[in-house]
């Protein structure tokens, strides 16, 4: 049985020379990624206050006033969040990004005309290069949050580990 040792340790170290690759974000930078995901969060959180004002019976669509308003904050902070640059806020965006694009995905096998078929694929596609382009953007925020090398995490701690 051949041992997994080198191929764990040769893995170990492509994550380190990755993490030590990636240039955490300058005070206001904002890569396209993350400048197009604040414009999305933003425009969904004014589009669903806007539903919400404008749709008289909202219970008899199947939503309510306060649900609709808890959305648009959630859409709100997020987008608040990400022009902060918070890893908390881009990974939260993602999720409700793998949830659409699962959702999208779902409704591409049910799609009953060739339009419909192709907005879903669409919607997936760019859901789907969004996302990717966040991860390497989550990825340079969390490296000005958290120093990933042992020296200067032992300049923090001082002399007792």
């Amino acid at each position: 049985m051949a041992s997994n040792r080198g191929t764990h340790s040769d893995r170990g170290q492509r994550d380190e020379l990755a993490r030590a690759a990636l240039a955490p974000l300058a005070e206001g930078e904002r890569p396209l990624a993350l400048s197009i995901a604040i414009a999305v969060a933003a425009l969904l959180a004014i589009g669903v206050l806007t539903s919400v004002a404008s749709v008289h019976d909202l219970r008899r669509h199947g939503g309510t006033v306060p649900g609709g308003v808890f959305l648009a904050l959630v859409f709100a902070a997020l987008a608040w969040g990400m022009y902060r640059q918070r890893y908390w806020a881009v990974l939260g965006f993602e999720g409700l990004l793998a949830f659409q694009i699962i959702v999208t995905s779902l409704a591409l096998v049910v799609a009953s005309t060739i339009l419909a078929a192709a907005l879903c694929t669409v919607t997936v596609g760019l859901g789907g290069w969004l996302f990717w382009k966040l991860v390497r953007v989550m990825g340079r925020i969390q490296a000005g949050e958290h120093p990933h090398e042992l020296g200067a995490a032992a300049e923090h701690e001082g002399p007792l580990r």
